[in-house]
C-alpha cells in the first residue's frame, strides 16, 4: 500500500507513474485526498475538543472547592457535552480512515525507474540469454507423454483423488522432486540464507500484508470456518514473520529460504499452455525473501538475479531473463525479473522464477519497519524470488535430456537422485 504523504506531497508524479502499469489512479487520488483534508480537519477539531474537556476536569475540582456550585454544575454538564462530541468525532475518524484505506488499497505499487512502458508480455525486454537450444530427434515426446511412458508422474490418479492440476509423483518422478528441492535448499544456505519452515495456512492479515487480499482473493484456497488461506507461496508467512516489527538496521539484509507446497486455484481455459506440468493447482517451490534498506534494495534485487541465473547454469537449462513492462508487473511490485527456460519438446520459453522488488508497498502494509543509524524509524524493502518453482523445471529438464535410450539427469542433480537416468 503506498503511503499517503506521497499522494499528498506529488499527486501528479504519482498518476504519471502508475501510467506505466496502464492504471489510470487520477479519480481514486483525488477521494483520497479529499477524504484525507477532511480528516485532518475532523482530527483538528477532536484534539481542540479533548483539550477543553481537559482542562475542564482539571479546574472543576477546584472550583467545587471553592463553593461556586453552579459553575462547577455547568462545567460538568459542559464535561458530558464534550465527551459526546469527542466520541461521535472519533467514530467519524475511523470511519474516514477506513474508507481511505479501502480506496489505497487498490491503488497499485509505483513502478520504478527501470520498467520499460508496454502493456503485455509481449512487450517486455529480454535482458540476458545463456545456453543453446537443444536439437531434438523427430521422435522426441513432450513432458506429458513422457511422464506416462516411464511411469513417473501421474495425472488421472491425481484427478481421481483431488481432482485437475493435482498430480502424483512416483518412483523417480518422486525422488527427483525431492532432488530438486534439497538442491535448492542447499544451494541457498551456501549464498548465505537462513532455511525456515513455514505453516502452509496464513490469517487474512498475513495474506493483506504481502498484497494478496484483496486482489487475488479469487486465486487463493480458503478455509472458511476458521478464516485461513492456504498459501500461494512461501513468500507470504516468510515476509509476515516481521509484520508489526521494528528492526536494527544492522540486522539488514535479511535473507530467508524456504521449501513449501503451493497453492493457486489458477482459474481459466485449458490447453497446450497449461497441459501437463505448465500449470498446477498444487506444485512444490523453494521461495528466497530478503528484506534490505531502501539504500540497498535494487542492489539485493540484482544479487538475487544473479542467484537464480546460477540455479539455472548449473542444472545446465538454456534460459533467459526478461524485465517486466508496465503491463505485465504484478499489482504489488515495483520492478520485477522473469526467468524463462527453454522447452525443446514444446518449442517454447516457460517461466520458472520472478524475482521482484517490492519497495516499502508491502512494508507499509504490514508495519514493517527498522531504525536507521541516526535512530529515525522508517520502512522497510521487502524482495522475494522463486529460487525454484519446480513444475516447469522439471517438464525442461525431462523435454531438454531425452534420447533414445531414457532421460538423462543434469550432473549437479546425481547427488541427490542417485541415478543418473531415468528409464
Amino acid at each position: 500500500m503506498l503511503q499517503i504523504h506521497i499522494l499528498r506531497q506529488n499527486p501528479d508524479f504519482v498518476i504519471e507513474r502508475l501510467k506505466v502499469k496502464n492504471f489510470d489512479a487520477s479519480e481514486l487520488i483525488t477521494n483520497i485526498l479529499a477524504l484525507d483534508e477532511k480528516k485532518r480537519e475532523n482530527q483538528v477539531k477532536l484534539d481542540a475538543t479533548l483539550s477543553e474537556a481537559n482542562k475542564i476536569a482539571k479546574t472543576i475540582g477546584e472550583i467545587i472547592k471553592s463553593g461556586k456550585q453552579d459553575q462547577a454544575t455547568q462545567l460538568k454538564e459542559r464535561s458530558v457535552t464534550l465527551k459526546a462530541e469527542a466520541k461521535t468525532m472519533a467514530n467519524d475518524l475511523e470511519l474516514l480512515n477506513n474508507e481511505i484505506n479501502s480506496l489505497l488499497l487498490q491503488i497499485p505499487n509505483i513502478p520504478g525507474d527501470q520498467v520499460p512502458q508496454g502493456k503485455t508480455a509481449e512487450d517486455n525486454e529480454i535482458v540476458f540469454s545463456f545456453g543453446k537450444i537443444p536439437t531434438l530427434s523427430p521422435s522426441a515426446l513432450p513432458h506429458w507423454d513422457l511422464i506416462k511412458k516411464y511411469d513417473i508422474i501421474d495425472f488421472e490418479l491425481g484427478n481421481k483423488v483431488t481432482g485437475a492440476g493435482f498430480p502424483f509423483y512416483r518412483g523417480k518422478g518422486a525422488k527427483l522432486q525431492r532432488a530438486l528441492i534439497n538442491f535448492f535448499l542447499d544451494e541457498g544456505l551456501k549464498a548465505g540464507y537462513t532455511e525456515v519452515q513455514p505453516p502452509l495456512l496464513v490469517n487474512e492479515a498475513s495474506a493483506y500484508g504481502t498484497g494478496q487480499l484483496p486482489d487475488k482473493d479469487g486465486q487463493m484456497y480458503n478455509v472458511g470456518l476458521d478464516k485461513f488461506y492456504l498459501i500461494p507461496t512461501a513468500e507470504v508467512p516468510l515476509t509476515n514473520i516481521y509484520r508489526d516489527t521494528i528492526l536494527k538496521e544492522s540486522d539488514l539484509p535479511i535473507k530467508n529460504i524456504a521449501y513449501s507446497n503451493c497453492f493457486r486455484r489458477e482459474a481459466g481455459s485449458w490447453g497446450a499452455d497449461v497441459r501437463g506440468l505448465n500449470r498446477l493447482h498444487q506444485f512444490d517451490k523453494v521461495e528466497i525473501v530478503q528484506i534490505a534498506t531502501p539504500e540497498t534494495s535494487y542492489q539485493v534485487l540484482e544479487e538475487m538475479r544473479e542467484y537464480v541465473s546460477t540455479l539455472l547454469v548449473k542444472l545446465e537449462l538454456p534460459f533467459r531473463i526478461v524485465k517486466l513492462c508496465g503491463g505485465d508487473i504484478s499489482f504489488t511490485s515495483a520492478m520485477t525479473y522473469d526467468f524463462e527456460v527453454y522447452s525443446a519438446a514444446q518449442k517454447r520459453w516457460l517461466e520458472v522464477s520472478s524475482v521482484s522488488n517490492f519497495e516499502s508497498f508491502q512494508a507499509n502494509r504490514m508495519k514493517l519497519r527498522f531504525k536507521n543509524k541516526n535512530g529515525k524509524t522508517e520502512l522497510a524493502h521487502t524482495l522475494n524470488g522463486s529460487a525454484l518453482a519446480l513444475p516447469r523445471i522439471v517438464a525442461a529438464l525431462l523435454e531438454n535430456n531425452q534420447n533414445e535410450t531414457g532421460i538423462k539427469i543434469s550432473d549437479s542433480l546425481i547427488p541427490y537422485t542417485g541415478f543418473k537416468m531415468i528409464d
